[in-house]
């Protein structure tokens, strides 16, 4: 079994980001009848419950530093993230903001060097984002060069990404605790909650049930809530576990992959071949940057 783990690691991840990657389409679709604060409550409660079902035992707060980090995390992580990515939603395209978003490893290399102390950054992973950005341009404006797009819906999903690298940073930290990964997921998810409390006083946060009653809300809800919440940071924090932060992370290039492919299938938003050239770039890009650091790794290993 042992010898299996690897392999069960990279499928976790390669499952992870192909359910994060649709995970724009659920979102479109609830757009319809929910706002963008009523999807994230809805979500990360559903998660919440789901994760003190599997995990219901509570672990104490040991220093105040990891309760200050793991606030944080669900600050940055759960509130901030996605409010800022379904916001973006409703101003752009599901695949704009699934490829911007997918930056979020090159914010979270330029941390770790500040941060974190990692390593400097090389020209060839500069390179590699001025490929990435080229071709976040070209799926922009999905083969309209006519720049008439309100970019606001861009700019947010940018912010996404730059909160979910700060949250990338405080995850590493936790991560040395040697807590257990469903507990710590489980006070994130409530310090998210708790976070997103005051913005309920000016955003139009509606707790209506009944719109549930439509199958593809209820579907699209429990989509986002079990699996691409509860799930999915269970098996992605499992899978950095078993394979490392570096492989498991590549996967993340697959993101924009997933969100053009489900967004031109299920809502209907044109798939040019602008979008795929742009798609190809911003993942040629990402990979560039990151096979560079994966090199040095090996090197020094070696």
């Amino acid at each position: 079994m042992e010898d299996r783990k690897p392999l069960i690691g990279h499928l976790a991840a390669l499952s992870t980001i192909t359910l994060w990657g649709t995970t724009y389409v659920a979102t479109k679709f609830l757009l319809e009848d929910f706002s963008p604060v009523d999807i994230l409550i809805f979500r990360f409660v559903i998660g919440y419950i789901v994760l003190w079902m599997v995990h219901p035992h509570v672990f104490p707060m040991r220093q105040r530093k990891e309760e200050i980090l793991i606030a944080g995390a669900g600050l940055c992580g759960v509130t901030l993230y996605f409010l800022f990515e379904n916001t973006a939603l409703t101003y752009t395209m599901a695949s704009n903001v699934g490829v911007i978003v997918s930056i979020a490893p090159l914010f979270t290399a330029i941390l770790a060097y500040f941060f974190l102390g990692g390593k400097k950054l090389t020209v060839q992973f500069l390179l590699g984002f001025v490929v990435a950005m080229t071709g976040i341009f070209l799926i922009g404006y999905n083969g309209s060069f006519i720049l008439k797009l309100n970019p606001l819906g861009d700019i947010l999903a940018v912010l996404a990404a730059g909160v979910f690298a700060i949250y990338s940073i405080i995850m590493r930290k936790i991560s040395k605790f040697n807590i257990n990964t469903l507990a710590v997921t489980r006070r994130m998810f409530f310090y998210g909650l708790l976070f997103m409390l005051p913005t309920l006083l000016w955003m139009d946060f509606s707790a209506d049930l009944s719109r549930l009653a439509d199958m593809t809300n209820l579907f699209s809800m429990l989509f986002l809530g079990v699996g691409a919440s509860a799930i999915c940071y269970a098996t992605w924090n499992w899978a950095v576990g078993v394979i490392g932060p570096v492989k498991t992370t590549i996967y993340i290039y697959l993101v924009p992959v997933v969100t053009i492919i489900g967004a031109a299938l299920f809502l209907g938003e044109r798939f040019t071949w602008v979008s795929a050239v742009g798609a190809g770039l911003t993942l040629a890009g990402l990979y560039l940057s990151g096979w560079k650091r994966k090199v040095k790794v090996q090197e020094q290993q070696g």
